[in-house]
């Protein structure tokens, strides 16, 4: 392993690594966890082969950073992707430097740090493209050291590597099967000296061995993972949408950063008129791992809403494009980064600065005509605000009503989504010892299925809580009606933000259950 460092660090590359780090463990102390990040907190606190959105990889490596949940603030939750990013920004310069030259390395790592989806997306919140995007880049790595090695033997070592990083990808987010598929297509079509290795097919086996726990976690609850995620790409009955389809590459332009994305641009045009340095070799195994993953999710878009940073991964991979594009465009002896490198980190640090003070001071006014029940409705940034100490104000309103007799003080909360639920779980019964309960149909329970059952489930004839708020209020007679004798408004909670109503939370007691709504059985 020793070669792969076989030359100092750019200072500049040191630097960068050094700011970013510091930074994104600020912002990942500072921000409160977002609708999906604290629903992968379940993950970590109970942990299986999979679940039912994803594979199991986040969950494990909250699990890890935080010491298995021993420290469970928001900054170890999110600190894998703190640490990782810094890991993938050093791999990215690497692989810049194998198949280019270090100027061409340290340009990748500076377009990369400059990726809202690398630096904030997965930098600073923990998703599943967290350990994906690691692995993504450990893999292609080993793909291009496997296919430039001159020896039999590291060219077969690292193909296994290859083999193990994809597999890790895959049980991290099941889009990582790309690597495979651009892999093989390139193989097939460049390189089939490769169908006569062992090691090719045994890299094969491992990935495969590696999805074995998930599948059998599938298997035994009939496929319900696979089925979830092939409904969010199904293109039966679908019409054509432009307005979707156009959404998605707006999505894919801003996730990217703008300014990235024309440089991409200007690099795939470089590297068809072969106007950089990068070899046929690597052009077209860099294309292959791409292009299929952004081409597909764009033709889905066409028919069916999809989500921007799916495609991610595939963009951070064309960066060397850009990157060698400029390298081949500065004068050797220049020091200097290219103005577009620039620009694109500031344009980077003005939507992380913009954003996290519009997410905790409210600095840009949206207008809100909503009714009461509706305060904030628009105001995505409320998802991240308003969550932490409600727990305080919380106890008080519920204590009230258990000294008066009005509900028993072990009385569970329950709503009938993963989110609030899983916020409600984080920030308001966690600190409190509370449980929580999620009430309703399988596809907006998710993982709360199997989290029922860990907890023992519900009791004909008890009590429960019921919080919901204005961002996604949700009447609990319009629910749960035929399931509970009373439903009784109990409190308002008021949120503030820079002194001014943002929104509030509204508590009902939900008194005498009598028979569950229709749910999924867990198999």
């Amino acid at each position: 392993m020793k070669r792969l460092f076989n030359s100092s660090l750019p200072k500049k590359l040191i630097a960068i690594l050094v700011v970013s780090f510091v930074v994104r463990m600020f912002f990942a102390g500072w921000i409160e966890l977002g609708n999906d990040e604290v629903y992968y907190w379940t993950y970590a606190l109970f942990p299986d082969w999979s679940h039912f959105d994803h594979p199991p990889m986040v969950g494990w490596i909250i699990q890890i950073f935080s010491l298995n949940l021993l420290f469970d603030s928001e900054l170890f939750l999110r600190l894998s992707s703190v640490v990782l990013m810094t890991a993938n920004t050093l791999i990215v310069f690497l692989i810049g430097r194998k198949i280019a030259n270090e100027r061409t390395g340290l340009y990748a790592a500076l377009l990369y740090t400059a990726s809202i989806y690398a630096f904030l997306i997965t930098g600073i919140f923990i998703l599943p493209d967290t350990p994906q995007n690691f692995f993504w880049f450990l893999s292609l790595y080993a793909f291009i050291l496997a296919f430039s090695a001159e020896e039999k033997s590291t060219q077969n070592r690292w193909m296994l590597f290859a083999g193990l990083f994809t597999g890790l990808g895959i049980i991290s987010k099941y889009t990582s099967v790309f690597l495979w598929f651009g892999t093989g297509l390139y193989i097939l079509f460049y390189d089939r000296k490769w169908l006569q290795k062992r090691s090719l097919y045994l890299a094969v086996l491992i990935s495969m061995l590696l999805l074995i726990p998930v599948i059998w976690w599938n298997i035994q609850t009939d496929f319900i993972s696979f089925s979830f995620q092939g409904e969010r790409v199904n293109l039966s009955a679908g019409s054509l949408r432009p307005d979707l389809f156009f959404s998605e590459l707006a999505g894919q332009i801003l996730y990217n950063n703008p300014i990235n994305f024309v440089l991409i641009v200007l690099g795939l045009i470089a590297a068809f008129r072969s106007k950089q340095q990068l070899t046929p070799k690597v052009k077209k195994l860099l294309l292959f791992t791409a292009l299929p993953l952004i081409a597909i999710f764009l033709f889905f878009s066409l028919f069916r809403a999809t989500l921007p940073h799916w495609t991610s991964p595939g963009y951070n991979t064309l960066l060397f494009f850009a990157a060698a594009r400029l390298a081949s465009l500065q004068k050797i002896s220049s020091p200097n980064i290219p103005k577009s490198i620039k620009a694109a980190l500031i344009l980077l640090a003005a939507i992380l600065l913009i954003g996290s003070l519009q997410i905790k001071f409210g600095l840009i006014p949206i207008p809100d005509k909503n009714p009461y029940h509706k305060l904030g409705n628009h105001d995505v940034t409320l998802d991240m605000f308003g969550w932490r100490g409600l727990d305080i104000p919380f106890d008080e309103a519920i204590s009230a009503h258990v000294e008066n007799g009005e509900m028993p003080a072990n009385a569970a909360i329950i709503a009938n989504n993963w989110f609030p639920l899983a916020h409600i779980d984080y920030y308001v019964a966690r600190p409190l010892g509370m449980k929580v309960l999620g009430m309703g149909k399988a596809e907006k329970l998710h993982k709360y299925l199997w989290i029922n059952n860990e907890r023992n489930g519900f009791n004909l004839g008890a009590d429960y809580w019921y919080l919901t708020n204005s961002r996604d209020y949700v009447n609990p007679k319009e629910i749960y009606s035929d399931s509970f004798r009373k439903i009784i408004p109990a409190d308002t909670l008021n949120v503030y933000r820079s002194g001014k109503p943002a929104k509030r939370y509204f508590l009902f007691m939900l008194k005498d259950l009598q028979q569950l709504p229709e749910q999924l059985i867990v198999p």
